[in-house]
Formats: structure tokens, sequence, C-alpha cells
């Protein structure tokens, strides 16, 4: 079995722990969770890897995901089950806390390393998702050109499109643990 240990340029502790971040948890970060995961376990690394979502705002604690959200997960074959959860100082400061946050939007950076910084730890590397989109990836991060629009707003295209990139970046994400795997 491939080693997550290195991969992707990180330095891992097992499980590696990733907490997909955006502002209520309800649309996007759960999405990204549910695809990111899928895309792991697709790749063998399930029993390395654990990815989960919350969100920096409280609006949404302990909701199911947005019905846009299940509804296009569900159209493309995707297992979910979700209740919305806020991500705080506790959370980066506990044993089992995150190894990298991956923020939907430079506004979730910046409340992250506000949070990162008052929480006293440098545990946790802090990355914006899109930054694994491979046609994106000379863009430096935070930049707003890498943020995952917000699809609360929006309707059925929407979400299909934040869908997609979504996947674009959790194929890129994955094809790093992969190449990683393999030089080692």
């Amino acid at each position: 079995m491939a080693s997550v240990h290195g991969a992707a340029g990180y330095c891992a502790r097992m499980p590696y722990r990733i907490t997909c971040v955006c502002l209520g948890n309800i649309c996007r970060s759960p999405v990204a969770e549910v695809v990111l995961r899928d895309r792991i376990t697709a790749a063998g690394f399930a029993d390395q890897v654990v990815v989960d979502s919350a969100g920096t705002g409280a609006w949404h604690i302990g909701h199911d995901m947005d019905p846009r959200s299940r509804a296009v997960l569900d159209a493309h074959g995707y297992v979910h089950n979700h209740r919305a959860r806020q991500i705080g100082p506790g959370w980066l400061q506990a044993a089992n806390g995150p190894d990298l946050l991956l923020a939907m939007d430079a506004a979730n950076v910046a409340d992250l390393d506000r949070m990162i910084r008052g929480a006293g730890t440098a545990d946790s590397k802090l990355r914006m998702l899109r930054s694994f989109d491979p046609d994106l990836a000379d863009i430096a991060e935070p930049d707003e050109r890498l943020d995952l629009a917000d699809p609360y707003y929006g309707g059925p295209a929407d979400f299909t499109h934040m869908l997609r990139a979504i996947e674009k970046a959790a194929d890129g994400f994955v094809d790093g643990l992969l190449r990683g795997a393999r030089e080692r």
C-alpha cells in the first residue's frame, strides 16, 4: 500500500487529517469532503487519510447540507451523510486536529489564519482547495482567482459548476498523493 507520508509535499502522521472549510458547512465544504473522500478511497488511501468538513460560521450547526448540494451529489452517484459543524480554536488544538485545512475561498483563508494564530498552534497547514486544480497551479495562494464560488444564492447550474470545480481540485490533490507514493 502506498504511504501518504511525504506525499504531495506533506509530512503526515497517520491517519492524515483533512478538514474542508467554507462559511456555513452546508454547500461547498460538505461537497468537497464527499468528493475528496471518494477520490482518496478510489486511490487506495482510505485507511491513511481522514476527510471531514466544517464551517467558520454557526448558522447551520446540526443541519443537513443544502438540498441542492445533496441533489448534485446524488445525481452524480456520490454517497453522503452530513451534519453541519463549526470549526473553532479547540478543533485546531485537539490531539486529532487537522493536518491540512482546505479553504474554499480567500475569506475562509483569512478567517482560518486568524483562528490558527489565536489558537497558538501552527500544526495545521492552510491551503485553498482550488490550488490543487492543475489548471490553476500557477496562482499563488491566497488569491481570489482560486475562490470556489458560493452557490448558495444560485441555481442548479451553480451547484453543478461547484461540483465540477471540486472534482478537478480533488483529482489534482490525489494525483499529488500518487506521485509522492511512486517517488518513495
